[in-house]
């Protein structure tokens, strides 16, 4: 007797652990009893969430282009972007970022989905005044945000993907050609990616159990710079961002893990099934790739401007992953979407 006891709170301590390991703990609500305080301006949604923003640029009252910025992966709406007071003076830019859900100050969202993120850009410029139509552009992960806003926000003015990571499950791809690329990713992000599509209720337990690595991306492994990237990492300000740990500050669940459950899951649309949303030429659409990107495969890349014809791609050759914040490339993305200027040669 004395054994079946003993062998039935082992097991029940084996599953009791393993439950534990598999459900994040709560997330620190901004401005709750026991979370961060709210020090940045924040608007409240329709749900009752609250999107923490930041503005930049010229006033919005006097801007002749008005653009919000959609931030990456591990990042904020303070994500650092090296374009001049005196350059959006100049062309009169007004730049809009904000904390995507469950990111810095913004309320996690634990229905986030590809759709309620244009839903949240939507409801942001609305609330501040932006107008009918405003800019897009996305960096990184943060681009699921951008086939969203192509989706389901009609009146754009336009829009920018730099460097777009890639859902390896769209239905377009050919699945011998994804396979393939993916293949080619580390076996740390094979797990990671094949959790969170396929069973991504155990996607909590890989990030953060202690036995194998786990993610290349989160663990800042050196693979995923090339010398491009490390050139520009040498240009960044030497100062710190005072802000960066509020990033993570609400749980690292509900913002890093939820991200990465959110775009490689199963999005509510096709993105290489999205019809030209400017079939007059009325405004354009931009993708900008790097051919050395370790992050981001280049030949799934080609394939999505292949099927999407309307979208003007360019493939920067020495190009990495952090393009956007080379203040020449930069300048280009910005001067591209709202002038139409060329790239230089």
């Amino acid at each position: 007797m004395i054994i079946l006891i003993a062998t039935a709170l082992a097991a029940g301590s084996v599953l009791v652990s393993a439950y534990k390991s598999t459900n994040p703990p709560p997330s620190k609500i901004c401005g709750s009893p026991n979370g961060p305080p709210v020090t940045s301006p924040r608007i409240k949604l329709s749900d009752g969430r609250h999107l923490s923003y930041r503005e930049s640029g010229v006033p919005k009252e006097m801007a002749k282009y008005k653009v919000i910025l959609v931030h990456g992966f591990d990042s904020s709406k303070d994500i650092y972007l090296p374009l001049s007071q005196e350059v959006m003076e100049e062309l009169g830019i007004y730049v809009l970022t904000f904390d995507r859900a469950g990111y810095g100050e913004s309320d996690p969202n634990p229905k986030r989905s590809v759709k309620s993120e244009a839903y949240d850009i939507q409801e942001l410029s609305d609330s501040l005044n932006l107008g009918h139509k405003f800019y897009v552009i996305g960096v990184s992960i943060g681009t699921y945000s951008i086939w969203a806003c192509l989706k389901y926000i009609p009146h754009l003015a336009g829009a920018t993907l730099v460097v777009p990571v890639i859902n390896f499950w769209w239905p377009s791809f050919p699945p011998k050609l994804a396979n393939e690329v993916f293949k080619k990713q580390l076996k740390r992000d094979q797990v990671k990616l094949s959790i969170a599509h396929h069973v991504p209720g155990l996607l909590y337990w890989w990030m953060t159990q202690k036995w194998f690595p786990y993610s290349s991306i989160m663990e800042r492994h050196p693979i995923l710079l090339n010398k491009g990237d490390l050139a520009i990492i040498q240009q960044l300000p030497k100062e710190p961002n005072p802000d960066e740990h509020k990033i993570r500050q609400q749980g690292v669940y509900e913002s890093l893990h939820r991200d990465i459950k959110v775009h490689f899951g199963t999005w509510e649309f096709d993105p290489m099934e999205l019809k030209n949303p400017f079939p007059n030429n009325e405004a354009s659409v931009y993708l900008w790739e790097g051919h050395l990107d370790k992050l981001v495969p280049f030949e799934l890349q080609r394939y999505v401007a292949k099927k999407l014809p309307w979208i003007k791609y360019h493939e920067v050759p020495d190009g990495g992953h952090l393009m956007i914040h080379d203040k020449g490339y930069c300048e280009a993305i910005f001067r591209q979407l709202l002038l139409g200027e060329d790239l230089p040669a």
